[in-house]
């Protein structure tokens, strides 16, 4: 593998460890830049960086995945290493190997668990990509050009690990685990050592499931899917299908390009989701609310929180179920989770099938006609850009939302 051009270390609250892992850092690798990720630390981990001679990316705290993949991209191009903040050991083995993702294997354990959550993740691995990995959560690793360009940006919080092995596995990468004579501060058997444990699972299992990308370029877990849980088969109906094209999509997007283009999943559902509503409620004028109102929510779902915000809305005016909603709100304007096509998609049903009760003769129809106008709009023009234009629908849009 060739010379890493930049470590990325993702840290929070280090300032005791970060200068020394640095400066070993650059003993080891004199001609890579070192890229730190504050993830929103309260200490001097920061400023201690700095000092050491690393390069500092200030960050919010959005978790490990994210904070390395926000690194990432202020790293210049090559091949890269990852570490943790509180490592102590040589890394250079690691760079020695032909594997485009080498991951370091600690000699020696110290502290830990009862293997639970490494068990769990070697597990998910094997499931995932046939790989046998003996340290699946092992933060230290080596990456080529190439499973650099595969693998980033990363999966959320402490997925990451686990994730980047699958991925790397999947687009057929070769993959070596090293053991080194490594050391960190080992979490120990107590309350707070088995909660980091519960998060690390509980990451591994949503970095396993369905991911997307959002407007930062981040990778999320979908949970819109969720919405899809409920007792009604039509909203199941839809969630699939929009879950289906939050998989198997391609880049086509609006209704023009999906019909050039054939066979889409984005036909799939223009077909499909009408004809759920056809079913569901056995008039031509709740196939098409059903179906205006799916695409009408997704069209919304490009920034965090606006298309739930817009759901809650229609909701109190046609009574459709607001839990789902709520529930996932605060997640998803703090960018923990996306909506994605199922969750968009089953929430516009929902306010279709909805409207449908609530909305006669000819209060229906201008329904009907509005949406059908918005849809239009939005295959000309962006319903965000015109939100972003409007000052009081701008301020509603960011209210909550992550700063830029």
């Amino acid at each position: 593998m060739a010379e890493p051009a930049a470590i990325l270390v993702a840290a929070r609250d280090e300032e005791r460890t970060i200068a020394v892992t640095v400066a070993a850092l650059q003993a080891q690798f004199p001609s890579a830049e070192i890229v730190v990720a504050d993830d929103g630390s309260r200490d001097a981990t920061a400023a201690e960086a700095e000092r050491a001679g690393a390069r500092v990316v200030r960050l919010a705290r959005r978790g490990k995945g994210q904070a390395l993949s926000l690194a990432e991209r202020e790293a210049p191009a090559g091949a890269l290493v990852l570490a943790d903040a509180d490592l102590v050991g040589d890394l250079r083995l690691l760079t020695a190997t032909d594997a485009d993702v080498a991951i370091a294997i600690f000699a020696e354990r110290r502290g830990g668990g009862f293997g639970l959550a490494k068990g769990a993740a070697r597990m998910l691995v094997r499931a995932r990509s046939g790989f046998e990995a003996r340290e699946p959560l092992s933060g230290q690793r080596s990456l080529s050009v190439e499973a650099r360009e595969r693998c980033f940006p990363l999966a959320p919080g402490f997925g990451c690990e686990v994730r980047l092995t699958i991925d790397a596995a999947r687009a057929g990468l070769r993959l070596a685990e090293v053991e080194l004579p490594l050391s960190h501060q080992a979490t120990r058997r107590d309350l707070r050592g088995f909660a980091h444990r519960a998060r690390q699972l509980g990451d591994a299992l949503l970095a396993c499931g369905p991911l997307g990308v959002n407007h930062r370029g981040l990778r999320l877990p979908l949970a819109g899917w969720a919405v899809g849980l409920r007792r009604e088969p039509a909203v199941a109906l839809v969630a699939a299908l929009g879950l289906a094209d939050d998989l198997w999509s391609g880049p086509e997007r609006g209704f023009r390009a999906h019909l050039q283009a054939g066979r889409t999943t984005g036909v799939l559902k223009l077909l499909g989701i009408p004809f759920v509503g056809l079913v569901a409620t056995r008039k031509l004028s709740g196939a098409l609310l059903v179906g205006l109102t799916a695409n009408f929510v997704n069209q919304l779902d490009t920034r965090p929180g606006r298309a739930l915000k817009a759901y809650l809305v229609g909701a109190l005016a046609v009574r459709a179920p607001l839990g789902s909603a709520v529930l996932l709100l605060p997640y998803d304007l703090r960018e923990k989770v996306m909506l994605g096509d199922a969750g968009s998609n089953a929430l516009g049903a929902m306010l279709g099938l909805s409207s449908v009760s609530r909305l006669t003769g000819k209060s229906r129809w201008l329904a009907i006609g509005a949406l059908a106008g918005l849809t239009l709009l939005g295959e000309r023009r962006s319903l965000g850009e015109l939100i972003e234009r409007a000052p009081v629908l701008r301020t509603l849009d960011r209210l909550g939302r992550e700063p830029s």
